[in-house]
Formats: C-alpha cells, sequence, structure tokens
C-alpha cells in the first residue's frame, strides 16, 4: 500500500454529490445509499484510501443501483480519508490507523443490517484499499460474490482461501498488484474448482484507473466504463 500509484490523481471530494443519499449510519457506519430498498440483492461499495465522498465512486454506486441493487457506499474512513497535502501524515502512518482487517470487521454489521432489512444475497466491490476487504469478506465468506478492482497488496495465500465467487480486475501499468502477480492470482483460482473466478488485465491503464479518471479523458472513462459493465455482470450472474 506504500505505493505512490495508491495516491495519484485524487479526487476532489464531494459530501452531496450522486443521485443518493447520505445517513449518518448504516450498520454503525455513515453510508452514501442509492437505490431501491425493496431489492432482494445489495451492493457495498468499498472505496480506495479516499474514501465514500469520491465522486466517481459516487457516480459507480449510481449506475449499480440503476442495475437492480440496493447500493451501500459505507464510510469505513471514519471521516478521515487520505490527504496527500499532509506531510505530517504519509500514507504508511495514514494506514496504521485505517488496517483493512478493521474494514473487514466494520463490514460485518453492515452485512447483518443488509439481511435485517431483507436482503438474500450481498455482493462487495472494493477499489485498491477497499480490494483488500473484500477478499477477506470472500474469505470469510461473508458476501455472495466479490469484485477486486486494481488490488492493494494481496498474497497468494489470501486468495487460495477465497471461497465464493470472485472476479479481478487489474492493470496493466500497476506497481502495487502487477500483471505478474493477477496473473498468479489466476493460477490459484483455476486449481480450485470449488471458486467461480474471473481475472481480467487492462492492457494501458494505471493502478486506480477505475475510480481516479478524468472525465476530460476519453480513454480513461472508456476503461472505467468497462470495468464498471464488467463489474454489474458478475454481480448480475452470482447476486440474482
Amino acid at each position: 500500500m506504500a505505493s505512490s500509484q495508491c495516491c495519484d490523481n485524487p479526487p476532489a471530494l464531494n459530501p452531496a454529490g450522486g443521485e443518493g443519499k447520505v445517513v449518518d449510519s448504516f450498520g454503525g457506519l455513515k453510508s452514501y445509499l442509492a437505490g431501491s430498498e425493496e431489492s432482494k440483492a445489495a451492493v457495498i461499495l468499498i472505496s480506495d484510501v479516499f474514501g465514500f465522498e469520491s465522486p466517481n465512486l459516487r457516480k459507480i454506486a449510481d449506475k449499480v443501483a440503476l442495475s437492480g441493487y440496493y447500493v451501500v457506499v459505507p464510510d469505513f474512513l471514519h471521516g478521515d480519508p487520505y490527504a496527500p497535502e499532509n506531510a505530517e501524515r504519509p500514507l504508511p502512518v495514514w494506514i496504521k490507523s485505517h488496517p483493512p482487517k478493521k474494514g473487514f470487521e466494520e463490514a460485518k454489521p453492515v452485512i447483518a443490517a443488509l439481511k435485517e432489512k431483507g436482503v438474500s444475497s450481498v455482493g462487495a466491490a472494493g477499489y485498491c484499499w477497499g480490494g483488500i476487504v473484500v477478499v477477506e469478506l470472500a474469505k470469510a465468506p461473508e458476501i455472495e460474490a466479490g469484485v477486486v478492482l486494481h488490488p492493494g497488496p494481496i498474497s497468494v495465500d489470501d486468495i487460495k482461501e477465497v471461497k465464493c465467487p470472485i472476479s479481478i480486475l487489474g492493470a496493466e501499468i500497476d506497481h502495487v498488484s502487477p500483471p505478474e502477480v493477477i496473473k498468479q492470482f489466476e493460477q490459484v483460482l483455476s486449481a480450485n474448482s470449488g471458486v467461480a473466478h474471473s481475472v481480467k488485465i487492462f492492457p494501458g491503464v494505471a493502478h486506480g484507473w477505475t475510480v481516479r479518471y478524468s472525465p476530460d479523458d476519453a480513454a480513461a472513462v472508456k476503461s472505467a466504463e468497462e470495468a464498471l459493465v464488467d463489474t454489474i455482470d458478475w454481480f448480475n450472474k452470482y447476486l440474482k
């Protein structure tokens, strides 16, 4: 997680962004909610180090919701997203306050709250930091399906323990989880016939491309949209 790529292209956070709503507590966490509360299938989106106020992340939430899912984007960072301009808290220091294992534990009450609402299947998609949390949820398994996008540091041993359908979307230009590591994940998953999986490496893009792109960059938008289509397709296959 110490790679500078985790911090490239920081978004301009917008607490009021998106077509959904922000609630003070969902499963104990402030959250952005989108979609029909009557849906029996839900998706939890788990942010990168910049948190749940990222405009592109909320756009993703809104689009996933349009596919029929109840979408929850919890503030796992408790109002303390990584701030690159804060020289006193570089990423290795900041991450000590926000270990992904803590995100995993805090996701459990969110899942419980969804089940209490009548949701019968829960998926989770995570970006960088959030991808680590998704893998932990898939190992438990606390979810019915997971999508990991340009993951933070995940080990082959972690992937060996995955117990639910998982899709891993990697970037060609990635110092955190480079293509050779993503291919190792694919080999491990292929050897585990009991776990459905999909592994894809997107050409010409860098770590963070799915959520930290410029809307003015047509090629970047196209790649991000392709990743979103893949994400929704995965949930359509395993949550409905």
